[in-house]
């Protein structure tokens, strides 16, 4: 029996918490590590939304705005390295 979108939702859900307790070489994440990590994830959370709304934007105003917040949020994750 074929398995449905939401348990596969929650198995990468879970798949992906586990992964981000270890780095890549499996040893625990520091707190700082893990901050980190999860600040990384939000910010490209938060550029792809705002990126998906600027493709939808009708007012240049509102593109300008958007475009503006592509940057600050492009400045924040170089900065994260």
């Amino acid at each position: 029996m074929a398995r449905g979108f939401d348990s596969k939702s929650v198995e990468y859900q879970q798949e992906e918490a586990a992964r981000g307790r270890e780095d890549r070489k499996g040893r625990p994440l520091s707190d700082d590590e893990r901050a980190r990590l999860q600040r990384r994830q939000t910010l490209n959370l938060a550029r792809a939304r705002t990126s998906a709304d600027l493709s939808r934007a009708a007012s240049p105003a509102q593109r300008h705005a958007l475009e503006r917040a592509l940057a600050a949020l492009d400045a924040d994750l170089k900065a994260l390295g």
